[in-house]
């Protein structure tokens, strides 16, 4: 069975001082400085918003379990409504009904120290309200804390992920598209190693990334579509829902309940759900943030070689001390949020898809920790569009820089005479620009020399770096 909290986080909640500072004393970043950003999020991954999933799976079960014939329960519609409504309108009052039966009691309920629990005697409470004591045995029979938590916490991934970083993520992708579009046929020296190599677009570049994203995006929304749910008692075999009703076929009951939720069926369990489903998620996420923080590192490198220039902001502050600096803040603070979260993805991934014999308790306050996770990608994904909404290529920063480094020339020198069946073309550009600077009259004293056509000379005389781009630009409709 799962506890609700250790002592001291019981301890801290009973103190209104703590509870009622604001965001400046957060111990979190998240609940302080970036509420902000992350507020979208607290409908997926407070402790409210699991108390209500937790009540909206109770809710559910007691009325699947009215539809059997083998059970006296039933409810009219009214009834049904009101059973609805428990989750549907659950709100700040009802959380905090919860939170005190958990740890006080209330109205005659004792003080659980068990979160589920105390979910269990809300819905029992609520019952009552509606003088329907009767059905208050069946609410949670035959469960086990881990069938309602594991359905729950799935209930708040699928959504927080589909319905917040999925949009999130998308429109990073459009905006990478549409920036690859305008700039499409911008010439711009690509680097290998670090050093000068063949010309691209900076379009093209732009599009590899939104390409890259598109298919990222991709692989988060299956996983989450593929998430799975399990409903099969204390060690997996439906034993005690066998011992009541041996009649019924709690299998099929399962895979029909857990279906109704919008979860795919996870038939073979212990007490717990594997959870490889959720590991595909963190996976499929991660892989996400991996194609960002590239981009993120690339539009800073680009920033710092001025191939983009930054849009100031009134009343920002670069530097304490230096007043010209215009920093690629926005990239930087992208890179450290999705590095953070990749970090915790890794950590939960790896420790929710483990349990000692049938189940132990470790995972429970981890897998509190996925809202945080997803958070730091909330803040990353929104940091990273506001960086690309102030950056601006710096045409002739580009071309310049383009025209000073002539050599990267010589692989399309190389390449031609090669065509014309010269054996030692390679050898002869290598001589001419390996570890040293070659200027394009460099090259034409070469192409003078040459053994070829005039057709070809004329051809090889022709070209020039911001020219040497291949299918760059046609490669960005590809997209």
């Amino acid at each position: 069975m799962q506890p609700a909290t250790d002592t001291l986080f019981r301890a801290v909640t009973a103190l209104p001082t703590m509870t009622n500072r604001g965001p400046l004393y957060a111990v979190s970043p998240l609940d302080g400085r970036y509420a902000g950003y992350t507020e979208p999020l607290a409908e997926y991954a407070s402790e409210a918003a699991l108390m209500r999933a937790r009540v909206r799976v109770e809710v559910e079960y007691l009325l699947a379990l009215a539809e059997l014939d083998a059970t006296p329960l039933s409810f009219d519609e009214g009834e049904r409504a009101q059973l609805y409504a428990l989750y549907e309108g659950f709100d700040e009052n009802d959380a905090e009904i919860v939170k005190q039966l958990e740890t006080a009691g209330w109205r005659g309920y004792p003080a659980t120290n068990h979160d589920v629990k105390a979910v269990e005697y809300f819905v029992r409470e609520r019952l009552e309200r509606i003088d329907r004591g009767d059905a208050t045995p069946f609410v949670h029979v035959a469960l086990t804390s881990e069938d309602v938590n594991n359905l729950a916490q799935r209930l708040l991934v699928k959504p927080a992920v589909e319905d917040v970083l999925v949009p999130e993520l998308r429109e990073l992708r459009d905006t990478l598209a549409g920036m690859a579009r305008d700039h499409r046929d911008l010439p711009m020296l690509a680097r290998t190693h670090g050093q000068p190599a063949t010309p691209t677009t900076f379009g093209k570049e732009l599009a590899v990334y939104a390409a890259r994203l598109g298919r990222a995006v991709g692989e988060v929304e299956r996983a989450a579509g593929s998430l799975a749910g399990k409903l099969a008692g204390a060690s997996g075999t439906y034993a005690a829902h066998h011992a009541a009703y041996p009649d019924v076929d709690w299998r099929a009951f399962s895979r029909q309940f857990v279906g109704s939720l919008g979860l795919e069926h996870q038939p073979l369990s212990t007490q717990v759900n594997p959870c490889d489903d959720l590991q595909s998620v963190f996976d499929a996420v991660r892989n996400a943030n991996n194609v960002l923080l590239d981009l993120n590192r690339d539009m800073w490198l680009y920033v710092s070689q001025r191939y983009l220039g930054q849009e100031t902001v009134e009343g920002e502050t670069g530097s304490s001390t230096m007043p010209h600096k215009v920093n690629p803040i926005d990239f930087e603070n992208s890179e450290g949020n999705l590095s953070k979260a990749n970090s915790d993805l890794v950590f939960l991934g790896d420790y929710v898809t483990t349990s000692r014999l049938q189940r132990d308790l470790s995972d429970s306050t981890v897998k509190r920790n996925v809202g945080a996770a997803l958070a730091h990608c909330l803040i990353g994904y929104d940091k990273a569009a506001t960086g690309l909404g102030k950056v601006t290529p710096n045409e002739q920063v580009m071309r310049d820089d383009l025209e000073s480094n002539p050599e990267v020339i010589g692989e399309a020198v190389q390449t031609i005479l090669r065509r014309e069946g010269h054996e030692d073309a390679y050898e002869r550009i290598k001589a001419l620009t390996r570890g040293q600077r070659a200027s394009l009259d460099d090259f034409r004293e070469l192409f003078d020399d040459l053994d070829v056509d005039e057709s070809v000379r004329e051809e090889l005389r022709a070209l020039t770096p911001p020219g040497y781009t291949g299918l760059g630009a046609e490669l960005v409709d590809d997209l």
